[in-house]
């Protein structure tokens, strides 16, 4: 059985105010979830009270099937998390930060020692193991704070909008960590509202409005909902693709559903038939020596149903 993460009705009000209403949901196996949503959603609360920050009002959360409210320990001890921006002392090296880390987590010494060079090389940061962290940049600082979930080798990460106030380099830095922590058996569940992102490293995604889930699916599904029961895909190709060219070499592809143009270069196919109909498609246009030079899950269809349920909601 495979690392899971559950929710049953939980909830969390502050007087009259609900940030949490009733959420149930549940994820099973290694995989990232992208946890959506607008600022003030109920995001940042919810990991709260799966990291028993914060006690729900009613309901309870799960990790790997064990209640956080009542074994919170037990449950915890299979759990990394990074929750909002926790600050790192100046004064320390990433290697005595992860051992105070270790430390507060009652880790034996030597096993801290041996999961610190491990933790620092999967977040890039070895050569830096030594050094003040003052001296860092966020985005180095964020790289550490994401070691510092890793050091037990937990099964479920819960990283809350690990990407904010980076610039572009250290958003797509943190974007490569995650998608190489996908790789080895874990469970990542993180929160964002940059659908870029999600788009980028997500398998699946979780959509919250003022605490209400609004919907959970595959990405392809999302994409789905828009391109009418096919999967909508980018192709970007070297050099401008006239209609008559994109009639005759693409569209009479097999499993091309539909296209429409982004620009005088990328567009936007339906693709019909599954994920072995993408390929195919995928091979059919490599093999016609197009220019082709990228191809994927379209990021446009996660924000046409972003849009349509918050603004849905928004109403209601």
């Amino acid at each position: 059985m495979g690392p899971s993460l559950e929710a049953r009705a939980l909830t969390r009000r502050f007087g009259s105010f609900v940030a949490v209403d009733r959420l149930s949901l549940r994820v099973e196996g290694s995989k990232c979830v992208g946890f959506l949503g607008p600022n003030g959603a109920g995001k940042t609360t919810t990991l709260k009270m799966f990291t028993d920050l914060i006690f729900p009002t009613d309901g309870e959360a799960f990790i790997n099937g064990i209640s956080v409210q009542r074994e919170r320990k037990r449950a915890l001890s299979s759990c990394g998390a990074l929750i909002e921006s926790p600050e790192i002392y100046g004064s320390l090296s990433p290697r005595e930060a992860l051992e105070l880390v270790g430390a507060l987590r009652g880790m034996d010494a030597r096993e801290v020692r041996s999961r610190t060079d491990e933790v620092l090389a999967e977040v890039k940061m070895s050569e830096w193991a030594d050094q003040k962290v003052g001296r860092f940049s966020k985005g180095m600082k964020q790289r550490i704070n994401i070691a510092s979930t890793l050091l037990s080798d937990p099964e479920v990460l819960l990283l809350d909008e690990p990407s904010t106030g980076l610039d572009p380099r250290g958003m797509a830095e943190v974007r490569q960590i995650i998608r190489a922590l996908k790789r080895e058996g874990r469970l990542i569940f993180f929160s964002s509202h940059i659908l870029s992102e999600v788009v980028d490293v997500c398998d699946e995604v979780a959509l919250l409005d003022k605490g209400k889930l609004l919907f959970f699916d595959t990405l392809s599904n999302v994409s789905a909902r828009v391109s009418g029961g096919g999967v909508s895909v980018d192709a970007e190709f070297l050099s401008p693709l006239s209609d008559e060219v994109v009639l005759r070499e693409i569209a009479s592809v097999p499993g091309v559903g539909g296209w429409s143009r982004l620009d005088e270069r990328r567009l936007s196919l339906t693709i019909v038939g599954g994920a072995g109909a993408r390929s195919t498609v995928l091979a059919a246009l490599a093999s016609k020596r197009l220019g082709l030079v990228g191809f994927h899950e379209s990021r446009s269809a996660l924000e046409d149903v972003y849009l349509r349920e918050i603004s849905v909601g928004d109403s209601a």
